[in-house]
């Protein structure tokens, strides 16, 4: 099965309505580095803040280092480990966040992570978040999430969610106290999954939309080279987007968003059905990736990998990372084979087989995904991708 264990994140920006929406820090939008200024039916929307590259890692997020509360097979790193282990990194000004893919362990050990969380806490706005490239394979359980105090009570929004690489597309899916329910009415383009949002310990399930595209997660988001989460919490409820790389809206490119402007949300939650005013607050944007657990751990055995769950943690070949780009030895790898004029990367292949390093290079460097997985297949024998 495709393995891949790295997030790859371009950046997140942070903006808010200008006339003011109350939050404990800042307000908040996530996309790779725009300025964030325009008229939404009267509202202007201003940028705040923008995490992107070593932003990340100046101490503005947390480096969450104690058990994992879903009961993943994860070793969560502080931020110095993660660093040293070089699984919090900047490479051409992004943001890497990657599972440990060289420690041989017993079955059933648990494997070094991340999770990182925004001291920065929210209470609104509109938050846009690009994605390069994300984790997929057996046992491999990625997010991105945001998530108040005293859980469930101060709510959970996961916006990007699912596991092993199995999961056909996103899972979109909130997590209060008593009280909140999505509306079966709500217009969306995503299948409900469950209207009660009201989540425990013993039964965290949540409400939840899936998303009809299924370039929204795993390997078809990878291939598609990565996309847009955007999400509108405000005192009309919660409405989130998902755009494929190719169908970014204009006006998110440039860095002025007008969600009134975009299509119909892939998951809507009205506040007349749960009032985001009392189910949610103070909110630290999360990212995490976790091995088995509460939920990839269940549903192993139907998720077409081999073995158990705890036999694919414990196997480092499982999570080889492929994120960090350079271009081959032109003069000492293996010769190139051939491929078929036409192709999505036959540009690029054309520029290694006549010895441009520097243009493969830059290639590379704007095609993290499709373009990179296919040029590792033609130099076969040689590694570049590590």
């Amino acid at each position: 099965m495709f393995s891949f264990s790295t997030f790859l994140i371009s950046a997140i920006s942070i903006a808010n309505l200008a006339r003011g929406v109350s939050a404990a820090g800042a307000p908040a939008i996530v996309r790779r580095s725009r300025h964030v200024a325009r008229q939404d039916g009267g509202k202007t929307w201003k940028q705040v803040e923008k995490y992107e590259g070593e932003k990340f890692l100046d101490g503005s997020w947390d480096f969450f280092n104690s058990d994992d509360p879903t009961h993943g097979l994860v070793n969560y790193q502080n931020a110095e480990a993660a660093k040293a282990k070089g699984l919090a990194v900047v490479k051409d000004g992004q943001l890497i966040l990657s599972v440990d893919d060289h420690t041989e362990l017993p079955p059933g050990a648990k494997r070094d992570s991340v999770r990182i969380s925004s001291k920065n806490k929210y209470n609104g706005g509109l938050f846009i978040a690009d994605f390069a490239a994300m984790p997929v394979g057996c046992s491999v359980w990625p997010a991105w999430w945001s998530v108040g105090p005293d859980w469930p009570a101060g709510g959970e929004i996961d916006i990007l969610e699912g596991v092993h690489g199995t999961s056909t597309t996103n899972q979109y899916t909130l997590h209060t106290g008593a009280g909140c329910s999505a509306d079966p009415g709500a217009k969306t383009t995503g299948s409900a999954l469950g209207a009660t949002c009201e989540s425990s310990g013993n039964n965290n399930a949540g409400c939840a939309y899936r998303d009809s595209d299924a370039r929204s997660y795993g390997q078809a988001f990878n291939d598609a080279n990565g996309g847009v989460y955007a999400y509108l919490w405000d005192k009309d409820g919660i409405k989130i987007w998902f755009f494929s790389n190719a169908d970014i809206p204009e006006d998110i490119k440039s860095g002025n968003p007008n969600p009134s402007s975009w299509s119909t949300p892939a998951a809507n939650f009205p506040t007349a059905s749960c009032d985001t005013s009392q189910h949610f607050h103070d909110h630290a944007l999360t990212i995490d990736t976790t091995l088995c657990g509460d939920w990839a751990g269940a549903v192993y055995k139907d998720s077409g990998c081999p073995g158990t769950c705890q036999d694919a943690v414990a196997d480092p070949k499982n999570f080889a990372r492929t994120t960090t780009i350079k271009p081959p030895n032109l003069e000492t790898d293996a010769a190139i084979p051939s491929i078929p004029p036409n192709s999505s990367t036959h540009e690029a292949y054309l520029n290694a087989r006549d010895q441009k390093p520097a243009r493969l290079k830059q290639a590379c460097k704007r095609n993290t995904t499709t373009k990179a997985y296919a040029l590792k297949d033609m130099y076969k024998g040689a590694d570049f991708m590590k």
